[in-house]
């Protein structure tokens, strides 16, 4: 199993998405298995706070797996793609349980992406944020951007993606992203602290406060859509593939 669930008690479920070895990043067995699991969240009716981290210390989620997904070759395969990650990802805003990232390790490009459908968002002090599509000469193509914007704000959004820069916790939380810094001692019982209160409240004033919270725009679902087809263009562009493939060649190098 690419991710593994613990159920901490009737209120609280905490998934781990177990895939250390590639820095816990996104394939396709993985997004088989978030289906599965928000599937279950939503048909249940005892959850109420839905934790998620990566496994280990190092990572969160690197992002897309590119040894996986390259063999995505067409755009209609890449737009099929990003339309089941946007699924996936609206699925979890859309949860009528508060949902949490636990931010254990560095986090970069779609492992951004996720924890922004996220409620919230608690990181270790050590974490690195990196917005690096752009170094695959790639856009945020699964809702990132739109999120990013409402968080950071355009002008943010943009240098962070534009120079794909890579970020301190600390720089982070000053500008929204995440709402706290754990000490990263005993991350689960700080966690678990964390997210006490919100277990206070039923699933059904749990979901009328984000429906609430979530009418503050009309042009949200189609920002978010729009996200797509620009980005399934780039991944096909021959500027991508010559990138992709020089990194997974750097990566075999280094591994030889």
């Amino acid at each position: 199993m690419s991710i593994t669930q613990q159920r901490i008690s009737s209120h609280i479920l905490w998934a781990t998405i177990n895939r250390p070895e590639a820095r816990n990043a996104i394939d396709f067995d993985v997004m088989d298995e978030l289906e599965q699991l928000v599937e279950s969240l939503e048909k249940g009716d005892e959850i109420r706070v839905f934790i998620l981290s990566g496994a280990g210390r190092q990572s969160f989620v690197a992002g897309g797996d590119l040894k996986k997904f390259h063999t995505i070759q067409s755009k209609e395969k890449a737009v099929e793609m990003s339309k089941r990650m946007h699924d996936i990802f609206n699925r979890i805003e859309r949860l009528p349980c508060w949902t949490v990232a636990c931010i254990n390790g560095d986090a970069y490009g779609g492992g951004i992406e996720l924890m922004l459908a996220f409620d919230f968002r608690v990181s270790v002090p050590d974490a690195k944020f990196g917005f690096t599509q752009g170094r695959f000469y790639l856009v945020p193509g699964w809702g990132g951007l739109t999120r990013l914007v409402e968080k950071a704000g355009k002008a943010k959004a943009l240098q962070w993606c534009g120079k794909a820069e890579i970020l301190s916790a600390s720089s982070v939380l000053a500008h929204g992203l995440i709402e706290h810094i754990l000490k990263g001692e005993d991350l689960e019982n700080e966690v678990l602290e964390w997210t006490e209160k919100l277990t206070k409240n039923d699933r059904k004033f749990i979901q009328t406060l984000k429906a609430g919270a979530s009418r503050f725009s009309h042009q949200r679902t189609e920002s978010l859509e729009a996200e797509v087809e620009p980005f399934a263009e780039l991944w096909v562009d021959a500027e991508h593939i010559q990138r992709v493939e020089k990194f997974m060649s750097r990566k075999n190098d280094d591994s030889g």
